[in-house]
């Protein structure tokens, strides 16, 4: 379990890596893992592997190492994979399409309940199994549902009013991709921006920068 003190936003941003890593282990046929292993495998060092899992009580044995599949149960558990906090989706679009369809929702700890859209066109059609439904019946299907997780698919001019609207309803956390910044009138929401556009440019500043390196 956590200890008592606040956890450090940079230890909780590594956790799913060693999740995903500790993964790929087991599809390996690795049962077990000392410290410097992973820490070689991630790039890391294992004083900061150990230091990590230390904020949450410590795994692992001096000399054994870490048990990987039971590492892994823990990590997840810290995580919250085993929750599975149910979660709508607003925008059914390009973007919206390719989460609903491709992304594993309960591999992730969450339970896609709903999908919503303001497009006549779109309004029935369904999307992993699940019927997508007027935007209009929002609040009556939280109400019915209490999702606790909103995935905004939308244009930036659209979120301020759906965000006030599921706040209300509810909902505690966002998975924004709507450039709309939440935090500005609700700091005590939780919410993870994703900015695609603000990662390629940055991968393009790199590859652009060691190019001119290069050319000096």
């Amino acid at each position: 379990m956590p200890k008592s003190e606040k956890i450090s936003n940079s230890v909780i941003r590594r956790l799913p890596r060693y999740y995903r890593f500790l993964g790929e282990l087991l599809k390996e046929g690795t049962n077990k893992i000392s410290s410097r292993e992973l820490a070689e495998r991630m790039k890391l060092t294992a004083s900061q592997i150990r230091q990590d899992l230390n904020c949450f009580g410590g795994f692992g044995q001096q000399g054994y190492g870490y048990n990987v599949s039971e590492l892994r149960t823990e990590i997840g558990m810290i995580l919250g994979v085993d929750k599975q906090n149910k979660a709508v989706l607003i925008g059914a679009g390009n973007l919206g399409h390719a989460i609903a369809v491709h992304l594993s929702f309960e591999k992730y700890g969450c339970k896609l309940c709903g999908i919503f859209d303001s497009d006549p066109k779109m309004i029935g059609q369904e999307m992993s199994n699940i019927k997508i439904c007027d935007i209009s019946r929002l609040s009556e299907f939280c109400r019915q549902n209490q999702p606790k997780i909103a995935i905004l698919c939308i244009p930036k001019s659209a979120a301020p009013h759906i965000c006030e609207q599921l706040i209300g309803l509810g909902v505690k956390a966002f998975w924004n991709f709507s450039h709309y910044d939440i935090n500005l009138e609700h700091n005590d929401i939780i919410v993870e921006n994703v900015h695609l556009g603000d990662s390629l440019l940055a991968l393009n500043y790199c590859v652009s920068n060691a190019v001119d390196e290069k050319d000096k």
